[in-house]
């Protein structure tokens, strides 16, 4: 098996097992519709590519940030030691310093020792250097400090390559499971791996579709499909990987045949008005509601009408005859 192979299986065999432990189904079911009807969109190939492009970018910065603190680290600690070398020399250049004391100065040498005291004056008026900071900071500082700071940062290196294959198997599982399911009488939307967002609408309900892209995505050849059922108010979430829809619209995100997908729910849900179709489920419900009858109300049979129509007759004889009152 060629390495390309072996990763894939590698990915296959981790994703499927990221997929159970999170009790996500593979597959979603289709939703109601006629056999041989089904047809299946998946977002485009560059939505995936921009996703890994921001992923990588994330993770580069993260990279450069560790890797500073870690210079940073080390810089503080080699220059603590340079201070602390430097605070030992003082005492062996001390006779140097008595001798060249004692030579009296030559009148040519006179003028460059004035502007050396001159220059001395002025670098003293200034404040503190950066190695002098450092060395305060680390005479204030615990002796446990610097082992804590490695550790923490073994820590985190760790826990940086660790997570590397984990947030690259939820963005490729992202994209992954994206299901756009369009059926000749209702489409179902499903997408999310942490939280997994299912949504099923009926063409007895869809009132609109619209397809809206923005300068990204016509840079990159996507579009997203944006149907609302009744009641939607025409609230939607702006576009991008955080987008979400209310319960009543529904969004092909990020496909590459934004306009086919426009085209094949109107042409079916043209064709599913045009047959009288009604909801399934409302089908499925008035037909129960026919057989054992509406809660409260009495199923009347032709025998008992019938009858009902001879006593109201019966009646309407007896109101139409004079009564006679007899005397005795």
């Amino acid at each position: 098996m060629t390495p390309p192979l072996e990763a894939r299986a590698m990915f296959e065999r981790l994703s499927r097992k990221l997929l159970v432990l999170l009790k996500v189904p593979h597959d979603p079911e289709p939703p109601a519709g006629g056999p041989g009807t089904l047809q299946v969109f998946r977002a485009g190939r560059a939505y995936y590519r921009l996703n890994l492009v921001v992923w990588a970018v994330k993770q580069g910065v993260a990279l450069a940030a560790f890797v500073f603190w870690f210079w940073a680290l080390l810089y503080w600690e080699s220059t603590v030691r340079e201070a602390a070398t430097a605070s030992v020399s003082p005492a062996s250049a001390a006779p140097v310093a008595t001798v060249a004391a004692a030579t009296p100065p030559s009148p040519s040498e006179s003028e460059p020792a004035k502007n050396s005291t001159t220059k001395k004056r002025k670098s003293s008026r200034k404040g503190p250097t950066i190695q002098q900071l450092l060395v305060r900071l680390y005479q204030k500082t615990p002796s446990l400090v610097f082992p804590l700071l490695w550790i923490a940062k073994g820590i985190s290196l760790a826990v940086y390559l660790v997570q590397l294959p984990i947030t690259y198997l939820i963005l490729r599982l992202d994209y992954e499971q994206r299901w756009y399911l369009v059926t000749d009488r209702s489409l179902r939307l499903r997408s999310g791996v942490w939280s997994v967002r299912e949504l099923t609408m009926s063409f007895a309900n869809l009132q609109q579709i619209t397809v809206s892209q923005g300068p990204l995505q016509r840079f990159l050849g996507l579009a997203d499909v944006c149907v609302q059922s009744a009641g939607g108010g025409g609230a939607m979430a702006g576009h991008g990987g955080a987008q979400h829809a209310s319960l009543h619209s529904g969004i092909f995100h990020a496909v590459e045949n934004a306009h086919e997908i426009r085209d094949l729910i109107v042409e079916r849900l043209r064709r599913f008005r045009e047959a009288g179709l009604g909801d399934p489920e409302e089908t499925r419900h008035a037909a129960a509601m026919s057989s054992v009858g509406t809660p409260g109300v009495a199923v009347v049979g032709a025998e008992t009408l019938a009858a009902a129509r001879e006593l109201l007759d019966e009646v309407r004889r007896f109101r139409r005859t004079p009564s006679r009152t007899r005397i005795s």
